[in-house]
């Protein structure tokens, strides 16, 4: 499993955080983004060294950049930017990478942080590159184009349904269900949202099916998600952690994240003018 995870982080530092940021309309990002191989090749590095020192040198490489990236969100909420639903979904996928990063440079250095064995440290990394980053970045973008009940619902769920699990981490699992049930809300709605922008006539076929294959997938991975986070609080028989990995993390990493940047790379090139016009509200997430 090892092997899995570690695949699946790296395509969440190598690819998913920097296509994602280009995505983010922050024109302020741009020199980070240039600088991020810095951060994120180091990082990757450390996944597959032994745990110890020079791991754990690395893996704060990377929290280097997490946190360059959690300071700029700060930054801009303080300034009294992106106070807006899509903008709070930015600013959270800003920060959760810092989150994966905590707990990549605690499970490097063979560290349980706060109580957590070493496997769940290990698989906190990867849920935070996509069911906090991608997941976050992505409603904000639906939101943009969807700017309905639906559409404010989503970019609102998802980080609330991601900050809820991470309590529930301290907390416990019925505390944990119920983040999971918000997210999963959330992700039905992006889904949904993102399946109607793939019926849409003017788009051409590949970003089609790049959108309806995310769309599609995020139906089969949270339900998925529900049944572990339902079985970790009621007893009741779930999916094993191997398996949770071979299914909800490679399909929401492949099917959903990558697709769903994928496909928003691809609407942004063909509308250039909406995504970097600048107006009073620059840096929104389209």
């Amino acid at each position: 499993m090892s092997v899995l995870v570690n695949t699946v982080v790296m395509l969440g530092m190598l690819v998913i955080v920097p296509v994602g940021l280009r995505l983010a309309g922050a024109v302020e990002l741009d020199r980070l983004r240039g600088l991020w191989p810095l951060f994120a090749v180091p990082g990757s590095i450390a996944l597959w060294l032994p745990r110890g020192a020079l791991a754990t040198a690395l893996a704060a490489c990377y929290a280097l950049g997490t946190v360059l990236l959690a300071l700029h969100a700060a930054r801009r909420f303080r300034h009294g930017r992106d106070r807006d639903p899509a903008g709070i979904a930015l600013l959270t996928a800003l920060v959760t990478p810092a989150v994966a990063a905590l707990a990549l440079v605690a499970e490097r250095s063979g560290h349980e942080l706060f109580g957590f064995d070493l496997g769940i440290l290990a698989l906190t990394v990867p849920h935070f590159h996509f069911a906090g980053f991608a997941a976050a970045l992505v409603s904000g973008l639906v939101c943009r184009v969807s700017d309905g009940p639906a559409g404010r619902f989503a970019a609102r769920s998802v980080p609330l349904g991601t900050l809820l699990v991470l309590v529930g981490y301290f907390i416990g699992d019925w505390a944990e269900l119920a983040g999971a049930l918000v997210l999963t809300a959330g992700m039905w709605t992006v889904g949904l949202l993102t399946w109607r922008l793939g019926r849409a006539e003017d788009r051409d076929r590949t970003t089609r099916i790049l959108l309806l294959g995310s769309a599609a997938v995020l139906v089969a991975t949270m339900v998925l998600a529900m049944s572990w986070a339902l079985g970790e609080a009621t007893g009741l028989p779930r999916p094993s952690l191997t398996w949770m990995a071979a299914t909800h993390g490679v399909g929401n990493a492949l099917g959903f994240a990558l697709c769903s940047l994928l496909a928003w790379h691809r609407i942004r090139i063909d509308t250039p003018t909406r995504q970097t016009a600048p107006t009073h509200t620059e840096g929104r997430t389209a």
